[in-house]
Parts: structure tokens; C-alpha cells; sequence
């Protein structure tokens, strides 16, 4: 009997080992050929090798690798795309469309850096955004961008992606930003046999990495290029952009050779890579033409240039927007056109006073949807445009997304009412909402009046939207009613009115005024993070909140405390926050108005100070022996991950699906069909204040 067990344990040692060599084997293999474009072994004894690594797994589940080849085949088994925090800036871009925007942007950014830059310039792949994220080398984590903080885990599915590495060279913990691409010969051979032809690569690409089963995921050969890498220790983080594509790139990932570096005089002390350009600025227009004519020819799909500043330091003083990052910017290739006649101008004003004519025109069909409103920006770009109604126009879809006025292809020869052919359109003097006199700041028109009607509606919409307040049924129209009769002139009186009394009013029947009642109540316990980014102040989106709570800033108080102090150093030393963006949340919170509007809140009983939940605190075998599964949004965990997290911290078990073995379901708002799956299997059903209890 002895002997025998010995037998079986040598044996499972054996077999370890096989699978280890196994799967060193067919990642170099799988390296070699996916990314450096190398077959090593024939077709036929590759596939020998991963059956037999197949085989043995099977026989061995538990010895299977994190980073196991056998991970590209994908899974049956079903996944809910969780949501996941990032722990990295995720943002869009600027964008410029002319070469001579790109040179003034390296040209002001020299200037706000006091010192001479180098740029790099890469392709702007028409993919699908991921994050990847390592711990010691192994793959751990693939989440979608999502909205800049909280993407989707679509691990397994990246998984399937061969030229995505799932063992680094190095043990080193990083999280790398790439797009996922389908090679168009591929799109075109797949999208000949969909039932519903897709539109593009990206779309089948979208569609795809978000498949409920990688093994379906595994069928699409997608590829992937990195483009940045952000290290968990930063005595691993190079100096230069173009030394960190280097590392990346000899590390395992997959990198674009078409890269460029220019400096002032075209010098450079780092090696290059093979295809990397070198050249000072007087050849960059020479590599975006370059660049442009090449598109056709390549097997993937561009829409521009990306520029970047390389030396990193001066990134991270250069900091971000609420939107974009300030030390690189798009390069957008020309967009399809239409052409079009302006029938009218309107003018619109912003939540915060500022004033953006819009040009109505005759419909046109541009890239597939029907533009009629087109953005004019403000008065510089009209005059630019030397632009007047019933002008002939050429319209495009800015970005493939904004449609904007490109260039007047012929002026207007119809008369006004004083008989005199129409000059440059202007924007009025006064506000259309208001009638205060309108102010010229910077390159846009402001109304400065905060009571204005218009301005008014903006910040209520804002405050209640979905993805700042939430307040369920308090929509536009509703809005709009509110103020209309005298009930709403700012924000607080949101939570002053008795919804009820409403009942009877066209459009405000008895359930309606409780849903109403309803939503604002529950909005009251909404995190002070969402509070104050929800209050439309500029520069203080949800971004800089976070930031703010990052770096220990976790009251409205301690916020005053700093502005009042004039404490600017405080805020330009938090990583992320630039000069622009502090002296405008300095400016902003000096308001009385903002102040006032702070002080009622908090007298209403909004949160103006970040609740801490000691985790920690949890007794050890709160949740031993329970099974959890959770959906749907919170108050109090967001993303929905910490109620995960917490489940765990007290000796739970988290499943992302209801199954027969799950004993609870945390439900919170907009859940579907697991909580009618839960109630058929008789599971028990856990609102979030009830988790709190229990917590």
C-alpha cells in the first residue's frame, strides 16, 4: 500500500512536470509565430504537442497554469463581464486635424514644459480599447475600457488572443494599455458569412471581446498592439516613452514598428527599433503624408496619428484633463463630407454659461446616419469660416462621431430684410435665455448670470443624470415643468419638494409622484464622491474627485481649507492635477454662489464627507459557508466589485452566475434576469441597506 502511493505521487510529479515543459514549449512556439512572424515546428507537430498538453490537463485540472497555452482554445462556460475598478488613467484624446494644429500643440506644450521636447508619433489603431494587467509576470486581468474608471473583466476572452502574452519574459507587475484589432482580410472573409453584415472591423471587434463564451471569442482571430505601460514599481519605469515601447516590446508584447521620434535637430541617443523613424520637426509633415498614403496599403484599419510627448516626467507635470491627457494629442485623418446648406443658426447655453452656435442644415447622409445639427463652436471659428446663413457647406463627422463645418464651397447671395446680402454671422450680444450681456473669455462666449434659465436646466440635468445623481424619473421634461411653475431654481430645492402634492398635474399621476419622492430620497445617501462631482464644477469631474480622495482629500472642509489657505501647491502636487486645472478648482470653489449652494445641500443632509466602511472590522466567519452572487448598481460599492470584496473578507464565496448553489443574491438597481432566476430557485434575495445591516 505504501509502495503504492509512492508510485502515484511520483507519478503526479512526472506529470507536473510534463505539463510545465509542455506548455515553455508552445509558448515560445506561440511567441515566434504570432508576434515575431517565425514557424519553428511544423503545423502538424505543434498540434501533437498541444493535444498532448490538452490531454494531461484533463486528466489534471488542478496542475493547469494560469498562463496555459490551452487558454487560447477559450471556454464553454459562461461569463457576466463583471465590472472592474481601473487603477489607471483610461482617457480619451484631443484631437487635431491639420498638421499645423499638431506643430502649435508640440510648440505650446515646449513652452508649458520651459524646455526643449522630443515627440513620438504612432498609429492610431480603429480598435477596441483594453487594459491588461500582470502580477509578476502573469497575466491577471483584461478589462474594456468602459467609461475611463470601471471597464468590463474580459479575461477570458483576451486570453484567446495569441499575440497576447500570458507570461512575461520578466516577473514584473504592470498594467499595459492596447487595442484589439481584426486584420480587415479576416473582417471580410467572417463578415461574408453573417447573416447581418457588420460595418466595420471595430464593430465585430466590440462585439466579440464582449462574447458570454471565449470559446466563441477564440473562433475571431483578433490581434492586439500595446502602446503604453504603467509599472507597479516605478524604479522599473524608463524616462522616455520610446524606451518604455522598447522594454515593452522585449518583454513578450506586441508593438507597432511604424513609430516615430523627432526632435529639434533629428538627433536621438536611444537605439531605434526595426521601422522606427527618426527625423527632426521640419520631417514630420513628411511621415503624417507618408503615413496617410500607406493607410491603403496596410492589413489593418487606422484613423489617425497619435502624438505623444516622450521624455515621462514631463508628462506627469503636465498632468489631465477631466477628459484627456495634456502631453498627447490625436492626429485625425480627414473624415467623409457631405454638402449641405445652413438654413439657420442657433445658439445654446451650457450649464455653465457657455455659449455654442449651432448651425441647422438641409439633412445630409455622412457616413452612414443623417446629419442636420452641426457644431460651429464659437465666434473665431465662424469668422474663420467667414460663414453666414444660407451658406453652401461642406460638412464631416469630426472624429466619425461630431459633425462640424470643414469650409464654405459657396457664400450666399440671398438678401435680408435690409436689402444688404448677409455678412458673417455673429453671436448675439445678449443671452437668448436671459438677456444678460454676454462676456468674450478666452475663445468662447460666456453668460455670466447664474441664475440663468438655461444654465439652470443644464446643472439640473447634470446633477440628476444617471451617472452622476441618479434620481429615477426626474427627467427633462419633468425638469422643465418644475421650473416653469416655480418649484425648482436651484439645485436644493430638488430635495425641498413634496412630490406628492404634484399628483393631478397634466402628466403627474399618483404612482408617477411617488417614484418621483422615491428617487430624490434615495439619492440623499449617494457617496460625497458622487455629490460633488455631480454639482457640474469645472475641472471637478469624477476624475479629479477621485483624485482628491486618493491623496487623502476626503471632505469638502479640508477642500475649503486648501482654497482659502491658497494652498495651490497642496493640489499641484497631487499626481495628475496641472497648474490650468488647479487655478480653475481654486477660482471656482472662491465662488459665493458654489459655496451657498454647498451650504444648503449639506443642511438638506447630502454626504460632503467620504464614509469609511472598516472592512477589516468584519467578523472573520461572517459569511463562512454562503455562496454569493451579486448584481446590478450601488450606493455604497461602486464599482459592484467591493461588495464583492467584502463577501470574501468575511469567508464567503463569490460566483458570477446563479446557480443551484448560490444561498444569496445581493441585488441592487437595474437587475435583470438573475434576480427571476434566483426566485425560481428559492435563493434569498439581499437589498444593499440589508447588506449593510448584516455588515
Amino acid at each position: 500500500m505504501k509502495y503504492g502511493k509512492i508510485v502515484c505521487m511520483n507519478s503526479k510529479i512526472d506529470q507536473k512536470q510534463q505539463i510545465s515543459a509542455l506548455s515553455d514549449k508552445l509558448r515560445n512556439y506561440q511567441d515566434a509565430y504570432y508576434r515575431k512572424g517565425r514557424q519553428k515546428i511544423s503545423d502538424l507537430e505543434y498540434d501533437r504537442l498541444f493535444d498532448e498538453l490538452l490531454r494531461l490537463e484533463d486528466i489534471n485540472p488542478e496542475l493547469r497554469l494560469q498562463d496555459s497555452p490551452t487558454h487560447r482554445v477559450g471556454s464553454d462556460l459562461s461569463s457576466e463581464l463583471p465590472e472592474v475598478s481601473h487603477t489607471i488613467p483610461v482617457l480619451s484624446l484631443d484631437k487635431a486635424y491639420t498638421l499645423e494644429a499638431v506643430v502649435g500643440w508640440m510648440q505650446k506644450t515646449a513652452v508649458k514644459a520651459g524646455r526643449d521636447l522630443s515627440f513620438t508619433v504612432e498609429e492610431k489603431i480603429d480598435g477596441v480599447s483594453i487594459v491588461l494587467y500582470y502580477k509578476q509576470g502573469v497575466l491577471e486581468r483584461a478589462v474594456t475600457r468602459g467609461n475611463g474608471y470601471v471597464g468590463n473583466d474580459v479575461t477570458a476572452n483576451v486570453r484567446t488572443i495569441r499575440s497576447v502574452p500570458l507570461r512575461l519574459k520578466r516577473p514584473v507587475s504592470l498594467a499595459v494599455r492596447g487595442e484589439i484589432y481584426l486584420p480587415i482580410e479576416a473582417f471580410t472573409r467572417l463578415n461574408k458569412k453573417m447573416d447581418v453584415p457588420y460595418a466595420n472591423p471595430r464593430n465585430l471587434t466590440a462585439g466579440t471581446i464582449r462574447r458570454i463564451k471565449s470559446r466563441e471569442t477564440a473562433a475571431i482571430p483578433m490581434e492586439i498592439f500595446v502602446y503604453e505601460g504603467f509599472f507597479e514599481n516605478s524604479n522599473d519605469q524608463p524616462e522616455m516613452h520610446s524606451e518604455l515601447t522598447a522594454l515593452l516590446d522585449d518583454l513578450g508584447f506586441r508593438t507597432n514598428s511604424r513609430f516615430g521620434i523627432f526632435t529639434r535637430d533629428g538627433k536621438f541617443n536611444q537605439p531605434l527599433l526595426p521601422g522606427w523613424t527618426l527625423g527632426s520637426f521640419s520631417r514630420l509633415g513628411t511621415f503624417i503624408e507618408k503615413s496617410i498614403a500607406a493607410r491603403e496599403t496596410l492589413g489593418y484599419e487606422i484613423d489617425g496619428l497619435v502624438v505623444k510627448v516622450n521624455e515621462l516626467d514631463v508628462r506627469e507635470e503636465l498632468g489631465y484633463t477631466g477628459h484627456h491627457p495634456r502631453w498627447e494629442v490625436a492626429y485625425k485623418f480627414e473624415s467623409p463630407e457631405g454638402e449641405t446648406v445652413v438654413e439657420g443658426i442657433d445658439v445654446q447655453v451650457g450649464r455653465t454659461g457657455r455659449i455654442t452656435p449651432v448651425a441647422r442644415v438641409k439633412p445630409v447622409k455622412i457616413g452612414g446616419s443623417v446629419v442636420s445639427n452641426v457644431t460651429l463652436h464659437n465666434q473665431d471659428y465662424i469668422n474663420i469660416l467667414e460663414l453666414s446663413v444660407g451658406d453652401t457647406v461642406a460638412v464631416s463627422k469630426r472624429g466619425d462621431v461630431i459633425p462640424a463645418v470643414e469650409r464654405v464651397l459657396e457664400k450666399s447671395e440671398v438678401e435680408n430684410e435690409t436689402g444688404a446680402v448677409s455678412g458673417i454671422w455673429k453671436i448675439p450680444s445678449e443671452c437668448p435665455s436671459c438677456g444678460t450681456v454676454l462676456e468674450k473669455i478666452g475663445a468662447h462666449t460666456f453668460c455670466t448670470n447664474p441664475e440663468c434659465p438655461d444654465q439652470l436646466f443644464g446643472r439640473m440635468q447634470f446633477f440628476t443624470a444617471k451617472a452622476q445623481m441618479d434620481i429615477e424619473n426626474l427627467g427633462p421634461e419633468t425638469i422643465q415643468f418644475l421650473m416653469r411653475e416655480g418649484f425648482l431654481k436651484d439645485i436644493p430645492d430638488i430635495y425641498r419638494i413634496d412630490y406628492r402634492k404634484l399628483a393631478g398635474n397634466p402628466g403627474f399621476g399618483e404612482k408617477k409622484c411617488e417614484l418621483l419622492q422615491n428617487g430624490v430620497e434615495k439619492s440623499r445617501k449617494k457617496p460625497f464622491s458622487s455629490v460633488l462631482a455631480s454639482l457640474g464644477i469645472p475641472d471637478l469631474g469624477k476624475k479629479s474627485v477621485e483624485l482628491l480622495l486618493d491623496d487623502g482629500i476626503d471632505d469638502i472642509d479640508a477642500l475649503f481649507a486648501i482654497v482659502d489657505q491658497g494652498d495651490t501647491d497642496r493640489l499641484i502636487g497631487i499626481k495628475g492635477f496641472g497648474t490650468k486645472t488647479v487655478e480653475s478648482i481654486m477660482s471656482e470653489l472662491s465662488k459665493p454662489v458654489i459655496r451657498e449652494r454647498i451650504r444648503l445641500l449639506r443642511e438638506i443632509g447630502l454626504l460632503f464627507r467620504q464614509e469609511k466602511r472598516a472592512l477589516g472590522d468584519l467578523p472573520a466567519q461572517v459569511f463562512i459557508g454562503q455562496v454569493w452572487c451579486v448584481t446590478g448598481s450601488f450606493i455604497h460599492f461602486s464599482p459592484r466589485s467591493k461588495a464583492m470584496e467584502t463577501v470574501k473578507l468575511g469567508g464567503g464565496r463569490v460566483v458570477t452566475a446563479v446557480t443551484g448553489s448560490t444561498t444569496h443574491l445581493l441585488a441592487g438597481s437595474g437587475v435583470g434576469s438573475k434576480l427571476k432566476k434566483a426566485e425560481s430557485l428559492d435563493i434569498r434575495i439581499v437589498t444593499e441597506d440589508e447588506f449593510l445591516e448584516m455588515l
